[in-house]
């Protein structure tokens, strides 16, 4: 039986377009693929491990063309919308009291500071959880396991009795391999909101 519900943020609840972004990026950058030192630097933003001003000063370094307003705006091009029919259907789960729920996601200060400004319920959204994991807060990171681990470890909580939902599937067979049960949501025909007759077998 499902106790716990661990939900990813982006094409989850807020709506976020990667190959956009990739392409726009690309065509800011002028390049043509991501060279591995700038894959790094990304993934270690990603996690905490250098802070925001580095990370801008190294894309300021490498491409002196941009400004730090290109460069900040580059980076939150994929971040798009927050449909208020999924705050609705969270704050309807927080106020069953049948589950503890859970928000993980890989994130970063720039992209949390877009949402603040430009998602007027953010305060509302994250009070819905019982506890909020931005990876560049915990310093962990999916698909990496010790990030499910320690979501299990922190709050007592058993992999069989708790469903993780992200689009992404390195993450959802990642998670899957420690134990959850999954939901690998497909935002381009699926909602989080569908969850209940989607994933009926495990309630």
């Amino acid at each position: 039986m499902i106790k716990n519900l661990v939900f990813d943020f982006g094409n989850v609840f807020l709506n976020i377009d990667i190959d956009g972004a990739i392409q726009n990026t690309l065509n800011v950058l002028k390049l043509k693929e991501f060279p591995e030192d700038m894959i790094a630097v990304n993934s270690l933003y990603e996690q905490g491990l250098i802070a925001t001003n580095e990370f801008i000063d190294f894309y300021a370094d490498n491409f002196n063309h941009l400004s730090k307003e290109n460069i900040i705006d580059t980076w939150n091009f994929m971040l798009k919308d927050f449909p208020p029919h999924r705050l609705d259907f969270l704050k309807n789960l927080k106020k069953s009291s049948q589950y503890k729920l859970f928000l993980l996601s890989n994130t970063n200060e720039l992209h949390i500071d877009w949402v603040k400004k430009h998602i007027a319920f953010y305060e509302d959204f994250k009070n819905c959880f019982h506890e909020f994991y931005l990876s560049h807060e915990i310093k962990l990171r999916k698909p990496n396991d010790d990030v499910f681990k320690f979501v299990l470890n922190e709050n007592n909580i058993q992999p069989e009795n708790t469903l993780f939902i992200d689009d992404n599937s390195d993450n959802t067979n990642a998670a899957k391999k420690s134990g959850y049960q999954v939901w690998n949501i497909n935002p381009e025909n699926e909602d989080v909101t569908t969850l209940f007759n989607t994933k009926k077998d495990l309630f």
